[in-house]
């Protein structure tokens, strides 16, 4: 059996082999339906897969793991789960020396649009205090601006480079010539037709035809996860997304790109942004924040105490599941988007602390849910409070 490894993390470079469905939480298998993909998918798709391949590696029953009888020392069971964590989940491509380049989406406060031709041009939202008189609807002393002179639609379909990313966590725009990457670049989608069956007679059904979308990945294009609390398999295979697709799995050297904390500390603001959906008792506001007796929401979370000033919170989206163990779906719950951002400031904690909040998430020490904490979500990291 694998022995849990609290505070030692393990990276592993997941490359899909196969094409792979990664479904959504759109309800799909009406004749006519469409199913759509979603990539990247939520990353309890592969805390699924990376925990179901080491129970095969360490043998374990899994008809009875899956009725608790069989306690895991990293999976613990599934009704109380173990030290294992997904700590992130993140779209990567392989570059030709074997490193890493990690591929982000596009924080909220981020604007790229169409400059001359191809040409982009990358503008960021700013925190100001709204004009005297002029209404709105914001609960926040300040709002999301974005200053320019003429109107112009926002691009879609693009990646931010691991380049970008860090450019983006020290307080700069990234580069709008070289830090972009189209999805184009990275996968194609694949619609596939499909036929009911008949669940009696394990035949066709007449009417039944439906399509959903396949994702083609590029060669050397995947995701990289990183786990704490379990020893996983060097390498191996595993089955990932609808279908049980196969992938492949590989320990890999990453080291995830970072703000300053120790500047951040100094300057006593910053931006938080989601990393993977957050999951959040009060909705659009991460846990450990607080309305107190001036009006502001408080964040007092592992020794950080902060103001928020200021949040930019795209749609959210509805996050669910299928259980395996029990063989029904997981409660359906509504999630801040990833990429969502927040303003704070009056910062008051050390560079420890900001680094021990960074590497817990937005969950408490008691955890507000073992079982999504271990999924990977509530994660987010910290950037320096302006783009300039």
């Amino acid at each position: 059996m694998s022995a849990a490894t609290p505070h030692h993390t393990e990276h592993r470079f997941i490359e899909p082999l196969d094409v792979l469905f990664l479904r959504g939480n759109k309800l799909f298998g009406d004749p006519g339906s469409h199913g759509e993909s979603l990539v990247p998918p939520w990353p309890s798709a592969a805390a699924g897969a990376l925990r179901s391949h080491l129970l095969a590696q360490d043998g374990t029953d899994l008809a009875a793991f899956a009725k608790g009888h069989i306690t895991h020392p990293s999976l613990g069971t599934p009704a109380a789960p173990g030290p294992f964590a997904l700590t992130a989940f993140t779209l990567v491509r392989q570059l030709d020396d074997g490193r890493l380049q990690t591929l982000h989406a596009l924080p909220a406060d981020l604007v790229v649009t169409d400059k001359d031709g191809d040409a982009k041009h990358i503008q960021s939202l700013r925190p100001q205090a709204p004009h005297t008189g002029l209404l709105n609807s914001s609960g926040f002393a300040q709002v999301p601006v974005l200053a320019e002179t003429e109107r112009r639609k926002a691009t879609s379909g693009l990646w931010l480079s691991q380049s970008g990313w860090q450019r983006y966590l020290n307080g700069q725009l990234p580069n709008a010539e070289h830090d972009l990457v189209k999805t184009s670049e990275l996968w194609a989608i694949d619609s596939r037709v499909g036929i009911g069956l008949n669940a009696d007679t394990r035949s066709a059904d007449d009417g039944k035809l439906f399509t959903t979308q396949a994702v083609a990945f590029k060669p050397r294009v995947g995701f990289v996860a990183s786990v704490r609390g379990a020893t996983l398999p060097a390498q191996g295979s595993l089955r990932l997304g609808g279908d049980g697709r196969a992938a492949s799995s590989q320990s890999v050297d990453h080291q995830a790109p970072q703000a300053d904390l120790h500047a951040i500390a100094t300057q006593g603001r910053c931006r938080v942004v989601l990393t993977s959906p957050g999951l959040f008792a009060q909705g659009w506001l991460p846990n450990g924040f607080q309305r107190e007796a001036d009006g502001y929401h408080w964040l007092n979370l592992h020794d950080v105490r902060a103001r928020l000033v200021c949040a930019t919170v795209p749609r959210s989206e509805t996050i669910s599941g299928w259980d395996l163990a029990n063989w029904q779906p997981k409660a359906a719950l509504r999630a801040a988007p990833t990429g969502s951002v927040y303003w704070l400031d009056q910062l008051q904690a050390s560079p420890e602390a900001l680094g021990k909040l960074a590497d817990s998430g937005f969950w408490s020490d008691a955890c507000e849910d073992t079982h999504r904490r271990a999924e990977g979500f509530n994660r987010f990291a910290f950037a320096a409070y302006d783009c300039i």
